[in-house]
């Protein structure tokens, strides 16, 4: 499947239930940049437009490199992509494919914001450093613009924690802390991490201002198994500002693989800062 992905679209007024509509973006032609892998990627407003940036890979690199690029839509359903990558992984703050130790070039999952303090647009990556044991270089790295094409590529916000990557970062404020939400799957945990046995799934961070430095409140698991039952899990504001958890349902409890959008999930904030998810009926 990783190698066979458009980014899809969904509409819905509620969350739980979603209309499928037109794919939003697809490999593009043959040679180009992004023409083997369209990955996990964020969208924000820019003036009278959006902005996606999304993971891209290409054939010639057999998709091991993975870069950022940027789309333009003014209606959410068609997207004019860019004919290059907007930003690339810094080898002064982080590892880049050399055949070890590790299989790719981590840097991907954009997740942008406007930071009204700076004037700049920041993204969080999955990304990696170049130094320490490879099962625990896993870091959220990060870059600025002022435009969303030309970047300045920034050191990490997060210290490696024993995971071989932290994807699918998300970048949220609850109850005045902010949280960073990220996913891992066991397999590519440091032995250490993988004996606190939470599992595969969603995982977040804490940390009283949006660049850090973050901690993690016990396991840092919000929602994990062994079986990888979820993945890829979000935090989403309803009009009310209520915060919901929205995650893949990646497999059943035989293993077999789902592929599906689970219901939501209500958010509660202890005051510790630790987070509780609610399942909640259908409305």
């Amino acid at each position: 499947r990783h190698w066979n992905v458009s980014i899809g679209h969904a509409v819905s007024r509620d969350l739980w239930r979603w209309e499928p509509v037109d794919d939003a973006l697809a490999p593009a032609g043959r040679g180009a940049w992004d023409d083997f892998t369209t990955w996990t990627g964020s969208v924000v407003p820019f003036g009278d437009r959006w902005a996606m940036l999304y993971t891209g890979g290409c054939h010639v690199e057999d998709g091991k490199v993975q870069r950022v690029g940027v789309a333009w839509s003014d209606d959410l359903s068609h997207w004019e992509r860019s004919d290059r990558p907007v930003l690339e992984a810094d080898p002064r703050y982080y590892e880049v494919l050399d055949g070890s130790p590790w299989y790719e070039q981590a840097w991907r999952d954009p997740w942008a914001f406007f930071d009204a303090d700076d004037g700049h647009f920041h993204v969080f990556v999955t990304a990696r450093t170049p130094v320490g044991e490879a099962d625990g270089r896993g870091v959220i790295g990060h870059a600025r613009s002022r435009d969303l094409v030309s970047w300045e590529v920034l050191p990490p916000v997060t210290e490696p924690i024993g995971f071989g990557h932290l994807e699918v970062p998300q970048l949220v404020s609850l109850d005045d802390r902010w949280y960073l939400l990220f996913c891992s799957d066991t397999e590519t945990q440091s032995p250490a991490r993988r004996r606190l046995g939470a599992g595969t799934g969603t995982y977040y961070l804490v940390a009283d201002d949006r660049y850090g430095p973050y901690r993690m409140i016990g396991d840092g698991a919000l929602e994990a198994d062994p079986a990888g039952s979820t993945y890829a899990g979000r935090i989403h504001r309803s009009g009310d500002g209520t915060p919901w958890f929205l995650a893949w349902n990646r497999a059943a409890p035989d293993g077999s693989f789902l592929g599906e959008l689970g219901d939501p999930r209500r958010v509660h904030v202890a005051p510790d800062g630790s987070l509780r998810l609610e399942r909640v009926p259908l409305p």
